[in-house]
């Protein structure tokens, strides 16, 4: 009964990211994927929370409007939209721009405890006059570098993984043998905290488990 839950309703993951698409599918939930053409920048004085949460919206609110315009079977629809950010001292680490940004990004992290933050919003499209439902939250991981020689971040670097990955790593790759210590939610760092998620879904009828 609990996953007819899942199967009675449409869902849609507003990202391109592989990472979280590989997470959905592990927990077992059939999905589309439609990446929202959205602009990801930090305002002034917006705290990491504030920002991942705002642009998870942004994400799902955009792509449920585009599905909503488009008619046809639309109602019900659940968008799951995520954004996630590294924050060292204050400042919000994203994906390096070149392999000089990847190396100093790195060198900053070595032997030292960061913050991961991911935002996570589900979004219902409904009838008007309330066409969307809209639920956000976050999750927050301290995540430990242990310390890293020059030689180790440029081979790492090489490896290529850290191009397209916020604060130039990957957990769930290579990038494991460069963290020495997980506090809180590993998933929260692969950049989808799944139980956060779940919740989440469980306040439109959704039983994951």
């Amino acid at each position: 009964m609990q996953r007819a839950a899942v199967a009675t309703r449409a869902l849609v993951l507003a990202s391109g990211s592989p990472r979280r698409q590989e997470l959905l599918r592990r927990i077992g939930l059939t999905f589309r994927v439609r990446v929202p053409g959205i602009t990801e920048v930090r305002r002034p004085g917006e705290k990491p929370w504030e920002l991942v949460e705002r642009l998870a919206r942004e994400k799902a609110m955009t792509v449920a409007g585009e599905i909503a315009a488009e008619g046809a079977a639309a109602e019900g629809t659940l968008v799951i939209g995520a954004d996630t950010c590294v924050v060292l001292d204050d400042e919000v680490l994203g994906k390096p721009t070149d392999e000089d940004e990847a190396f100093a990004m790195l060198s900053r992290l070595s032997g030292r405890t960061h913050r991961v933050f991911t935002g996570v919003a589900v979004v219902e499209i409904r009838r008007p006059p309330e066409p969307f439902r809209c639920l956000v939250d976050h999750e927050e991981t301290a995540v430990t570098f242990r310390p890293l020689t020059p030689e180790e971040i440029r081979r790492y670097i090489a490896s290529g993984e850290p191009m397209d990955k916020a604060g130039a790593y990957g957990v769930q790759g290579l990038g494991a043998v460069i963290v020495s210590r997980v506090e809180g939610c590993f998933f929260n760092v692969v950049g989808l905290p799944l139980s956060r998620l779940a919740g989440l879904l469980r306040e439109f009828g959704v039983e994951v488990l």
